[in-house]
């Protein structure tokens, strides 16, 4: 959806209502894109650190007891999991 700054003082609510529902829009100045409001990300799951620490070493212990071994480059992809989510 491409929204024109005056669009967007005169209709602010609709605008919003868009991105509320899960629609980008893209603010433009004579037509010309100027800016992106897209909707916020919300995260999937939150998680005590204690658990996921805890799943964490039960994964290490199966791993360790199967004779599972790899090297931490192996999982680095540049990526953070807030990345890989959206």
């Amino acid at each position: 959806m491409d929204v024109s700054v005056r669009e967007l003082r005169n209709h602010t609510a609709r605008v919003v209502a868009a991105v509320e529902s899960g629609q980008p829009v893209v603010l433009t100045v004579h037509g010309r894109p100027v800016a992106d409001i897209v909707p916020r990300r919300t995260r999937s799951e939150r998680r005590p650190t204690e658990l996921v620490l805890a799943d964490l070493a039960a994964v290490t212990a199966l791993a360790a007891e199967l004779g599972v071994r790899s090297e931490a480059s192996d999982f680095d992809v540049g990526l953070t999991t807030d990345d890989m989510v959206g």
